[in-house]
């Protein structure tokens, strides 16, 4: 397993910025407005941490981690066989890949196919 993908989900995202560079010696970058609008940096081993603020008023912060898989629509089919709920069909973003969220013993996940 591996991440590709930790998004954050913040109403203080220039602070959360601030304590993983000054912790971590990371750079985030300028917003990206096809990750709704999520300052990143990259992860080690690969992937990158996106933190954004909420995209509506009744988003609640969360942690939600992308797990990277070859095959995304197989992985949600296994998912929601194995009791999992989709909150987000598979969705393309042009240069990151493909998407998804799931909802599965009270946490929000992800998946990522590239």
């Amino acid at each position: 397993m591996q991440i590709h993908y930790l998004e954050i989900v913040t109403a203080e995202v220039d602070a959360v910025c601030a304590a993983y560079e000054s912790t971590h010696g990371v750079q985030f970058g300028e917003s990206d407005g096809s990750l709704g609008n999520a300052r990143t940096a990259p992860l080690a081993g690969g992937g990158f941490v996106g933190v954004r603020a909420p995209l509506r008023t009744t988003e609640a912060p969360v942690v939600r981690p992308y797990w990277l898989v070859k095959d995304i629509e197989a992985a949600v089919t296994a998912l929601v066989e194995a009791g999992g709920q989709i909150a987000v069909e598979p969705i393309q973003i042009p240069g990151h890949g493909t998407f998804a969220i799931y909802l599965q013993g009270g946490n929000d996940h992800g998946l990522w196919q590239l």
